[in-house]
């Protein structure tokens, strides 16, 4: 059994040796790494013909395309029996591969491997944290009191795609979570591409939980998730929408779902927009079920929220984006912003620290979009790179007494 690492790139060779580095130091010799680089100014190419490794592949494209169809490019030119999604600043934990296999063969090939994760900010990253993090995050309710792997319910499954529609996160969407068989990557692309949407990771990962016949679960953490600068973590963390959208180049991909969803469409974040793009698609592909619907209403509210939020604390959109995002909520519901909104304003301007627990207010009465991670404390300021993390999870995985 061959396994693709496909790592889609663009101008970020600091963080890509990382990457490639701690996929061709695993205890495991049968993988490809392919390396889509979307018209990079760095030479990415010299960097992998230094390499001298056959299993590593590079292709290119000849323009600056969205990052779903970089995804797309990446798969395109694998190979392999199994498919795992890296970003160019993740990294997967020693024995990723041998603990794959062996989930592999303990349940007979199934549709997709999910595991667990660790999140590691790089220092000077998140303004709440500028010395950076490790935390383990298992955010998704299967995972507890989990010590082995298991196959999911498949209900429970699809009933977590569902929660998606309705813009909750019951479980992480990132595809460095996943790897899925090439046959159901083919089965689920069906007569067009496995990634889809502005947000390609919403689109395949919900679409793997309410199509695949089996997944399976493994509860151990085996890869870490890079939040770096220039990343669209990074910009999305510290509020700049502009270049998030400029990163991701989404508005090309399926214009028509955008140019249906006009109607729909509020001022607001591009988080909500994409994301509800990415379900409108999803919903398509799944031959429109009426329980896989795309929750419009949550969405319209969401986006009202968070221009009220953005217009009276963060000043970040104007008097009349916030107007045209309230104007679709029912007449209490824009009464409340109109009244609530102003005081919050100023209370939380003169006094931030005040913020988290007015946030929390805030999910009891909307519902929450993300569900809060089973995460242990979090380790801050101790990695300088996520080639740390890696070693440091190398040391502790070797037998006591072992000479290095």
């Amino acid at each position: 059994m061959t396994i693709s690492v496909l790592l889609p790139t663009h101008n970020r060779l600091e963080f890509l040796r990382y990457a490639v580095e701690s996929v061709r130091r695993q205890d495991d010799a049968e993988w490809e790494i392919v390396i889509s680089d979307n018209d990079s100014t760095e030479d990415i190419a010299g960097f992998v013909r230094g390499l001298t490794d056959p299993r590593v592949r590079y292709v290119r494209t000849d323009r600056f395309i969205p990052v779903t169809d970089n995804w797309n490019n990446a798969l395109r030119h694998s190979t392999g029996d199994y498919i795992v999604m890296l970003g160019d600043d993740d990294a997967l934990l020693p024995g990723y591969f041998s603990a794959l296999r062996a989930v592999v063969d303990r349940f007979d090939r199934p549709d997709a491997v999910y595991s667990g994760a660790f999140l590691y900010a790089y220092p000077g990253v998140l303004p709440n944290a500028p010395e950076g993090y490790l935390k383990l995050s298992l955010t998704a309710p299967f995972f507890a009191g989990a010590e082995e792997p298991f196959v999911l319910d498949r209900s429970q499954a699809r009933e977590l795609a569902r929660a998606a529609m309705d813009f909750h996160v019951r479980y992480d969407f990132n595809m460095q979570y996943v790897a899925v068989k090439r046959e159901t990557v083919d089965r689920l692309a069906g007569d067009g591409e496995f990634f889809r949407s502005p947000f390609p990771d919403y689109y395949a990962m919900n679409l793997v939980f309410a199509s695949a016949e089996r997944i399976a679960v493994d509860p151990q953490p085996r890869v870490v998730v890079g939040i770096t600068p220039r990343s669209h973590g990074y910009f999305h963390f510290n509020r700049r929408e502009a270049d998030a959208r400029t990163l991701l180049n989404g508005e090309q991909v399926e214009p028509e779902i955008r140019r249906d969803l006009a109607p729909i469409i509020l001022p607001g974040t591009n988080m909500n927009t994409s994301w509800l793009v990415a379900m409108e698609s999803l919903h398509r592909r799944l031959g429109s079920p009426s329980e896989m619907r795309p929750n419009y209403a949550r969405y319209r509210r969401l986006q009202a929220i968070y221009c009220a939020q953005a217009y009276h604390i963060h000043r970040t959109v104007t008097r009349a984006e916030l107007a045209e995002a309230a104007a679709g909520l029912p007449w209490i519901q824009r009464l409340g912003l109109r009244l609530l909104g102003p005081i919050a304003g100023v209370v939380l301007r003169r006094a931030p620290g005040l913020r988290p627990r007015v946030g929390a207010v805030f999910d009891r009465l909307v519902g929450q979009t993300v569900t809060p991670a089973q995460r242990a404390a979090p380790e801050l300021g101790r990695y300088q790179n996520i080639i740390e993390v890696f070693e440091h999870h190398e040391r502790e995985s070797q037998p006591v007494g072992h000479n290095s």
